[in-house]
């Protein structure tokens, strides 16, 4: 009966709605942030990330599981099939109810367009061009400043960024009391690399996890990025939006970083003779920082990895209610050019 009622209780999380204004209250402002602050505070203390250990249980399991359904096979029982559907079944549901309740529920909360002043109208083409024309300032005026005072060590958490993300916590409506994830590397780094993956938010431990061959200026992003999702931003654009405000009001080198991310996202968005327009006006610096970040990809990267990779986390988030998927990515320039935050920090000398 516990083993029914447990698949039942998975299943029917999954597929139950929950109004968002719940989810909102109840969760994502209530219980979970009280859940990060302990998990996160734990997580960093290990030498190693806790997800690593996870999954080295789980293959350790997975080959128990194998090795008795072979017994079991020889024996020409069908209890193999049994042994291994249980095995599987069972954890795997308890895993996806602690999913949730770590931290997948924060899909289901409201979404930021609609906690803060957004203004559809204000989403235009010729706003994009202009806000790309303001990075392309800001990225010339910060390059050399950013180079010649450095980044923080790889692995360290940034004191400049944890002070900017806590005030724009506070700006956003959240609580501002969110613990900075230590950041780490990953046993999934062998995968990480090859498809195209910056970073990614641990939802079990709630670690904050980056792959080892970013380069220092692409770090302060990812990191800040991955930190969004530590205090319960799930969508990737609300991510990336959290991520570039929090650098922009961060020093040099982390101002650096979060307008070069988003001079991408805003010429993917233009048209490709404005695209071209916009790109000329990049200084010497930033163009080299830019083909160094080309340069690192299509050396580590494998095309068919990467594809099936983005296309199963495609679905990953479609299947969390995410409409829009891997796209979402992208939603940041919305939010941008949208809410009176991104306007603000955007016209900010």
């Amino acid at each position: 009966m516990a083993a029914v009622a447990l698949l039942l209780t998975a299943a029917g999380a999954a597929v139950v709605p929950l109004p968002p204004a719940f989810v909102e209250r109840v969760y994502s402002t209530g219980a979970y942030p009280i859940l990060q602050r302990s998990l996160t505070a734990l997580s960093n203390r290990a030498p190693v990330p806790l997800i690593d250990v996870l999954l080295l249980a789980a293959v350790a399991w997975l080959t128990f599981l194998a090795a008795g359904a072979f017994r079991r096979f020889r024996l020409g029982s069908a209890r193999g099939v049994r042994w291994v559907t249980g095995g599987v079944v069972m954890p795997a549901a308890a895993l996806y109810l602690a999913f949730l309740v770590l931290w997948g529920f924060n899909y289901r909360r409201l979404p930021l367009e609609a906690r803060l002043a957004f203004d559809p109208r204000a989403v235009t083409p010729e706003a994009a061009r202009s806000t790309a024309a303001t990075a392309v300032l800001r990225v010339n005026a910060l390059h050399d400043g950013a180079h010649a005072a450095g980044w923080p060590e790889d692995g360290a958490i940034d004191p400049s960024l944890a002070s900017a993300f806590a005030a724009v916590e506070r700006d956003v409506g959240a609580s501002g009391t969110t613990v900075p994830g230590r950041p780490k590397h990953t046993v999934l780094d062998w995968y990480f690399r090859p498809a195209a993956v910056a970073g990614m938010t641990d939802p079990f431990f709630l670690e904050t996890l980056v792959a080892s061959d970013l380069l220092p200026f692409e770090r302060p992003f990812v990191v800040a990025h991955e930190w969004s999702h530590l205090a319960g931003f799930a969508d990737e654009g609300e991510a990336n939006f959290i991520g570039w405000l929090t650098c922009a009001h961060a020093a040099v080198p982390e101002q650096y970083s979060g307008w070069l991310s988003l001079y991408t996202e805003l010429v993917n968005s233009l048209p490709r003779r404005d695209r071209a327009d916009v790109a000329a006006r990049l200084a010497s610096g930033p163009r080299e920082d830019l083909r160094a970040m080309a340069e690192r990809l299509a050396r580590d990267i494998s095309p068919q990895v990467s594809a099936v990779g983005w296309r199963v986390y495609d679905r990953y988030l479609k299947a969390n209610r995410v409409e829009a998927g891997t796209a979402s990515y992208a939603q940041v320039v919305r939010l941008v050019l949208g809410t009176e935050i991104g306007q603000r920090t955007s016209r900010t000398p």
